[in-house]
């Protein structure tokens, strides 16, 4: 049954949590699943929240510690000692474990990791050492792995022993004597295989879709989309077998991806929770704020400088916000369109002057189709001269539009700039200003002045 957490169960358990009734937290919430529990605790104030993750066991405590808000797991984290840490990271997958450490300071870090067990410890000092955005900060290192010259019975011996570190089995890698991936096996191969058939004979050496530690977690999320991969072999340069990326990392990648590239189109900066403080919220948005508002100095000045024109002809003033807004819309749906071309790893010459050719004839049939409309709507409010003008501004700026917001991602993109920042005020101020100059220089032209 899908939990859903109410009004009246939260303000129970805030009730049950501030008189202790750990009789409650057994019958109530231990058995939910982590991510539920989490949610609970998120909502929870500071001390009822330590009680309730309190009673829980290391093992699920470790879990729930995962799915908390960032800024939550933080405070919990500072609460506890390094031997306390030290026994939630060791119940988590070497990939969690490392995501958490590596949210502490190097002091903490040290004293942390010399309470662990050496092995553990071992595993992710190697974790933290990749970059957090490749498939080596990504993977984790507990995997099931074959050799290829074993038979049938050690093989299931040696996968029962490895399987006790594992929480989840999605593919079993078969290594050569060196441990450098050769292929994969299938569980169901194995199970009705002879039990002196050796692991060579069994195999699938072909089609083999791995990683190094250093791909980017962007290309690794579109080859797991690409070919339908629950799970990924990562590789070290020798092409040994280091670890394995799981769908569910590649899930929370996504999310995250997903979520700052929304934010840059915003206009915010940094990565940041709805609960962060006031003021890391003002940080992210200020910068894209300064741009607007150096884009509104800017459109002031080309309105001032044609000032005698609009003195002459005041109507021109009418179609501002129209021709502006109008230029900065369709900047930024053709740099989302784009962005998302970039996004699914469309790189190719052809496909990309392809969509450049696409964007500008779409940007001459809506400048058409909407440069008619406004031309009627003008000529019947006010005179066919100023409908000529701002149909003629208005076509001249929404092709514009639709192909500076076309070409600016792709070269943000080619400089290794994220491509996301086009869709958002960027572009917008960008057309705003140009459009606004476009729109007079038309009346003077039109009108002759």
């Amino acid at each position: 049954m899908r939990f859903e957490l109410t009004k009246e169960f939260l303000e129970e358990i805030r009730e049950m949590a501030s008189k202790g009734s750990t009789s409650y937290i057994d019958q109530r919430i231990i058995h939910l699943h982590p991510a539920d529990i989490a949610e609970i605790i998120d909502e929870l104030e500071n001390e009822q929240a330590k009680f309730v993750f309190r009673h829980l066991d290391d093992e699920l405590q470790g879990e729930v510690l995962m799915e908390l808000e960032e800024e939550v797991r933080e405070k919990f984290i500072n609460s506890f000692d390094a031997k306390q840490i030290a026994s939630q990271l060791e119940n988590l997958d070497s990939d969690d474990a490392a995501d958490i450490l590596g949210e502490l300071s190097t002091k903490r870090q040290l004293e942390v990791i010399a309470e662990m067990n050496e092995e553990d410890a071992a595993d992710l000092v190697e974790l933290l050492n990749y970059d957090e955005d490749t498939a080596g900060g990504l993977m984790q290192t507990e995997f099931i792995k074959a050799k290829i010259d074993w038979a049938v019975t050690r093989c299931i011996v040696e996968l029962r022993r490895q399987a006790e570190d594992v929480e989840k089995v999605y593919t079993i890698y078969v290594v050569d004597d060196s441990d450098k991936l050769v292929g994969l096996l299938s569980l169901k191969s194995l199970l009705f295989a002879n039990p002196k058939t050796k692991i060579k004979d069994l195999y699938q050496e072909t089609n083999i879709i791995s990683v190094t530690t250093n791909t980017n977690g962007e290309e690794v999320a579109r080859l797991m989309d690409k070919y339908d991969l629950v799970s990924i072999p990562v590789v070290d340069l020798q092409r040994k077998l280091v670890g394995r990326i799981t769908i569910d990392d590649i899930v929370d990648l996504i999310r995250e991806e997903a979520d700052k590239d929304f934010q840059m189109a915003s206009g915010i900066s940094e990565n940041v929770e709805a609960n962060a403080s006031v003021w890391r919220l003002s940080r992210a948005r200020l910068p894209w704020l300064f741009i607007g508002m150096f884009g509104g100095i800017l459109g002031a000045q080309v309105i001032g400088n044609f000032e005698v024109q609009i003195g002459k002809i005041p109507a021109l003033a009418f179609f501002i916000p129209l021709v502006a807004a109008m230029g900065g819309n369709v900047g930024v749906q053709s740099s989302a369109v784009v962005v998302q071309s970039l996004a699914n790893g469309t790189n190719q010459f052809t496909t990309i002057l392809s969509r450049v050719k696409k964007e500008a004839l779409l940007g001459l049939l809506n400048g058409l189709i909407c440069g008619s409309v406004i031309f009627l709507v003008t000529w019947m409010l006010e005179s066919p001269t100023l409908g000529i003008t701002v149909s003629l501004a208005l076509f001249t700026v929404i092709v514009f539009a639709a192909i500076l917001g076309t070409l600016i991602p792709l070269i943000l993109h080619k400089y290794g700039i994220d491509p996301a920042v086009a869709t958002g005020p960027f572009i917008t101020t960008m057309n705003d200003v140009v459009g606004l100059f476009i729109y007079f220089s038309m009346g003077m032209l039109v009108f002759g002045i």
